[in-house]
């Protein structure tokens, strides 16, 4: 199998159908493949299910959460490159598998490509600006999104993985540091465009963004106890809650609240965090310091 498509869902079928509807155009399902989970759906996501047999599909339940659900699929995959989706999220080029099969060729070293993430909604893939679309250089960075990515299966098998103690926010830049941790590269590519079909003010009216920080806070810190060797551990730790509490949790009730829950979120969980305490070397924690972010 040349390459495997993989997408997390939960409870957003109309998303999923419209991902997957593409998808399966562009794809060749005797070379590729299509996994779908359907993490803990409530809503009628599980009937689409065979409006597409030709995708593979696994149930959970309950909700494992983005990470941990990752986790399963991608240990399913045969595909010799993965390809990470959003259940909202779809590759703009139809050859996104063959452009990203020659910048792997072309680039040995590199074991993650980020793809360039484009938001909003439009009616077709016609009316994206073109301003959006614009190319530039290719450049090397320290993380990628997980609504558009790809990573050569044999890289992926030598890191642990998406990590189970992480739910959602949090779990790419992890496989980014184990990635990097193995001599190879990250390279973010223009060349394939993914429309991440969500709006900012959309997610903030519906106090999603403190949802997202009181995670991002959290998960922020579980990275550096597993990653970071001491004393830099520590203060890591301690430059990100207070420059937080100044930043957020001084100016709002609720990212207080958020601020307090994820204080004793981590100290609840120390243990089993530091479980899966696997620092590296000083040499990658200054190369990934180097290195930039995706252009969001």
């Amino acid at each position: 199998m040349e390459a495997s498509v993989l997408i997390v869902s939960n409870n957003r079928s109309a998303e999923l159908h419209r991902t997957l509807k593409v998808l399966q155009e562009y794809l060749i399902f005797d070379r590729h493949e299509i996994l779908v989970l359907l993490d803990g759906c409530t809503d009628d996501s599980e009937k689409i299910i065979e409006l597409y047999p030709q995708v593979k599909w696994e149930i959970s339940e309950g909700n494992l959460g983005a990470s941990k659900a990752r986790s399963i699929l991608y240990s399913k995959a045969k595909g010799k490159i993965l390809f990470g989706f959003d259940d909202d999220a779809h590759p703009l080029q139809k050859d996104f598998i063959k452009i990203s099969e020659k910048l792997f060729a072309r680039n040995p070293n590199v074991g993650i490509i980020a793809f360039k993430e484009i938001k909003g909604i439009f009616e077709s893939d016609d009316d994206i600006p073109q301003y959006l679309k614009q190319k530039k250089d290719d450049y090397l960075v320290k993380d990628f999104l997980g609504c558009g990515f790809a990573i050569k299966k044999d890289i992926y098998n030598r890191t642990r993985g998406f990590p189970i103690w992480i739910d959602i926010y949090g779990e790419e830049v992890c496989v980014a540091m184990e990635t990097l941790e193995l001599g190879y590269d990250l390279l973010f590519t223009y060349q394939v465009a993914v429309n991440h079909r969500t709006q900012r003010q959309k997610k903030n009216i519906a106090g999603a963004n403190y949802f997202r920080f009181g995670k991002q806070l959290k998960n922020t810190a579980s990275f550096y106890l597993v990653y970071y060797p001491f004393p830099l551990v520590l203060k890591k730790i301690g430059r990100l809650y207070i420059s937080n509490f100044q930043k957020y949790a001084l100016k709002d009730f609720r990212f207080l609240k958020e601020y307090f829950k994820a204080l004793g979120l981590n100290i609840l969980n120390l243990k089993n965090i530091l479980s899966y305490r696997k620092p590296v070397s000083e040499e990658t924690i200054k190369r990934f310091n180097k290195l930039s972010n995706p252009s969001y």
